[in-house]
């Protein structure tokens, strides 16, 4: 790789940081110093791999936002922006991930749980979100795992919280640089299916590896009062961001709009999301669910509820 050639990955990567990220200042701040660390020649003997690894620390080393990374893809990236969301590899590896529904079940003392690796699209996710929260609605109480969720599509935490309110809630909002406007984020007016509905009590398990598009679910449950995180602090990325083409197997993903609560202007961004209930990551189920299964059992257990009773006191006996 040529001095020239790498120059003008680089050069791609402040252009696309300059133009969108969502602090301007900032911005400046952090072209400064990949500008510096190329002119070192810190990026000149470093295959593209490295150099994604290399210059993503530099990008982050100002403010610490995780969302903003130089990526190295084994296979030649797509055009700008939503463009991978259409494309045929990105909907088949949505696909053989159940497009972010790893798990969804009745559990013993008829506690819904749902596991979620990632909020895909729209799209391409709502029928699997549909499917899984049909499957949930009867529930006294509900889990919601993002434990490993990666983040995704603000649209689809939109759709997944409108199964959980009874009204149409104003949860969040986005500022976008680029049309420097506030995008404001309201549950649906409907959805298809049978909802959880806003009443009956949700519980979202939380931990390290819980990022962007999985701390806004749980952001905004929590700060709604309509659930209680358990678990670990998440990681603290707030920020959307889209994708920009450097070269054939690079892209770089630039923060283009910052997340927060409309009534506090607060949001997760760097510091991720604390739990109401503070619980080592892989304990975070247990202690969830025994509090879903005493909810339970407080419902009583007159007629048809007798037999759900005896399977919460089962299953809070072997927990």
């Amino acid at each position: 790789m040529g001095s020239l050639a790498r120059a003008e990955q680089v050069a791609e990567v402040i252009r696309r940081l300059e133009a969108h990220y969502v602090f301007p200042d900032v911005a400046v701040k952090v072209a400064k110093v990949v500008r510096a660390r190329l002119d070192e020649g810190a990026y000149a003997d470093l295959g593209e791999e490295e150099l994604a690894t290399a210059v993503t620390a530099d990008l982050q080393s100002v403010n610490g936002d995780k969302h903003l990374r130089l990526r190295h893809h084994v296979d030649p990236v797509a055009v700008d922006g939503d463009a991978e969301h259409a494309s045929e590899t990105f909907r088949r590896a949505g696909e053989l991930e159940n497009f972010g529904v790893a798990a969804v079940r009745r559990l013993p003392g008829n506690v819904g749980y749902l596991d979620t690796t990632m909020l895909y699209p729209i799209d391409l996710a709502a029928p699997a979100f549909s499917a899984a929260m049909t499957l949930v609605a009867p529930a006294d109480a509900l889990l919601i795992d993002v434990r490993r969720n990666r983040g995704g599509d603000p649209e689809t935490s939109a759709f997944l919280q409108s199964y959980l309110v009874d009204e149409r809630t104003h949860y969040l909002d986005f500022y976008e640089r680029d049309a420097d406007r506030v995008t404001q984020m309201w549950t649906l007016p409907y959805v298809p299916g049978p909802k959880f509905g806003g009443t009956k009590p949700i519980w979202v398990l939380t931990g390290p590896v819980t990022f962007s598009g999985g701390e806004d679910l749980a952001f905004s449950l929590q700060r709604q009062g309509r659930a209680k995180t358990v678990g670990e602090v998440t990681r603290g990325g707030a920020h959307p961001c889209d994708r920009y083409k450097v070269d054939t197997h690079l892209d770089v993903t630039v923060p283009i709009a910052r997340s927060y609560d409309p009534e506090t202007g607060e949001n997760w961004e760097g510091v991720g999301v604390t739990p109401d209930i503070p619980a080592a990551a892989d304990k975070a189920f247990d202690t969830a669910y025994a509090l879903a299964l005493r909810h339970v059992l407080e419902l009583g257990e007159e007629g048809p509820r007798r037999v759900v009773a005896e399977e919460a006191r089962e299953a809070l006996d072997q927990l």
